[in-house]
């Protein structure tokens, strides 16, 4: 039973402390799209999003009025185009048109992203996911909304080296064709291990094979309501540290379930998850990076960050999982530098670097996200980077992913801004010793020992 008190406090959290939910996606199964005719396609795949999708926007709005809780994002995902799309595309330009006609379908719902654009190449590429993956740099330049993923390895598949060297040439191309705009066709690619099928969240999110025809996710977040809470509790010891995050992460999580089920019975679309991700954002007081200021350290990324990460990460997600029977997606704190403004403010003072970013990642949701890096820097060094990520995630059983920026003209300590949610941020330092023989060895990292469970 809900009382006056935990409404008072809930109306509190949104108006003072940033609360909201940061998305609803409808994820949608496009596999019963498929056909030998790329006309025939593009025009079911259009069909079937704005038939599913048509009520999306205003239902979120609805729900934002009458029950007060702002819903920043409206999304859709859909299935791994190059799952679909074998039949009808023999060319990459075949891909982009289909690029289009999601770009079309989601400024027609009036939608900001739609994720999907993606294959799954953890242990092989078919020809197909080559041809989708070479369309990347220019499906991204030719849209607006359009978001792609790439998922390079697995725990149970190790990790396709040859789509790691791949993809740090498409990172680089995509800079290129989309350096009129800052580069920002690569803060719409990420590059995966172990991806989840069912995260709401650009620029990552698709409907993964395992998922129904149709199916809401709710994404929330709540940084700033975290470290509110965490100024009362200056000083006291870690224990108290721990339960006063748990108890935030349940409130907050609690509004995204309450979100999410009436969205899918007035959608008439089953529920999927609540992802309970501490997601920042650039507004002030809407920081990660703060929160773990408030745990004790001067800046973040002085020793003691990891730790500290690990514990938010960890409280955050039990916390959630008493909030909600259906919790997934990636669930934790997000540590993107561009969309956090104490991220920020740390590279700037010198105290974060790319590679205490790069230990971070080891504890954290996701990964090195929404990083500017030098544009002269090499497509070996950024697949090494992509490498690296995808070793933590693989040897870890977690969700890792990279999201670099290289912006084209722009060198260290130049500005780069992007706009909206994805932020502003500070071109950082790349390590610059050479890879690419390591890189253009060719084939597979195996699994490792940890990965035979059956």
């Amino acid at each position: 039973m809900i009382n006056i008190l935990e409404v008072n406090e809930t109306n509190n959290m949104i108006e003072q402390e940033k609360l909201d939910v940061r998305t609803i996606t409808l994820g949608i199964s496009l596999l019963d799209c498929v056909d030998a005719s790329l006309d025939a396609l593009n025009q079911k795949i259009y069909a079937k999003i704005t038939r599913l999708a048509r009520n999306l926007v205003s239902t979120g709005r609805e729900i934002e009025l009458e029950y007060g809780i702002p819903i920043v994002n409206k999304r859709i995902s859909v299935t791994p185009i190059a799952l679909i799309a074998g039949p009808a595309c023999s060319t990459p330009d075949d891909f982009v048109s289909i690029a289009q006609t999601l770009d079309k379908a989601a400024a027609d719902m009036g939608v900001n992203f739609i994720g999907g654009y993606s294959a799954i190449v953890s242990k092989g590429m078919t020809r197909t996911d080559e041809l989708l993956i070479r369309s990347i740099p220019l499906a991204l330049s030719a849209t607006e909304r359009v978001c792609s993923s790439v998922n390079i390895g697995s725990t149970k598949t190790g990790i396709n080296m040859d789509a790691v060297r791949l993809m740090g040439e498409i990172v680089k191309e995509t800079a290129e064709a989309t350096k009129e705009q800052n580069s920002l066709g690569c803060a719409k690619l990420v590059v995966f291990c172990n991806a989840p099928d069912d995260n709401p969240f650009m620029a990552g999110a698709f409907h993964g094979i395992s998922e129904a025809d149709a199916v809401i996710h709710v994404g929330v977040s709540g940084p700033g309501v975290v470290k509110h809470a965490l100024e009362s509790v200056r000083g006291k010891d870690f224990e108290i540290l721990c339960e006063t995050v748990k108890k935030t992460a349940f409130k907050v999580t609690r509004v995204g379930q309450l979100v999410a089920q009436v969205a899918s019975e007035r959608l008439g679309i089953p529920f999927g998850i609540v992802d309970l991700s501490l997601a920042p954002t650039p507004s002030v007081g809407d920081s990660v990076a703060e929160i773990l200021e408030e745990m004790g350290l001067e800046s973040v990324g002085a020793p003691g960050t990891t730790a500290a990460l690990a514990l938010l990460n960890d409280q955050v997600k039990k916390g959630g999982v008493m909030a909600s029977s259906f919790v997934g997606g990636l669930s934790g704190a997000f540590i993107p530098v561009s969309e956090d403004q104490g991220m920020i403010d740390a590279v700037i003072r010198g105290s974060l670097t790319l590679e205490k970013l790069e230990a971070m990642t080891c504890v954290c949701s996701v990964g090195l996200d929404m990083i500017a890096i030098p544009g002269k820097t090499p497509a070996s060094t950024i697949a090494g980077i992509i490498a690296d990520e995808a070793a933590i995630g693989m040897i870890n059983q977690k969700t890792t992913a990279v999201r670099l920026i290289p912006v084209i003209g722009k060198d260290v300590g130049d500005m780069v801004e992007f706009g909206g949610l994805l932020g502003h941020a500070p071109v950082q330092q790349v390590n610059t010793f050479d890879c690419s023989k390591f890189i253009n060895r060719g084939g597979r990292i195996p699994a490792p020992i940890h990965s035979f469970k059956n």
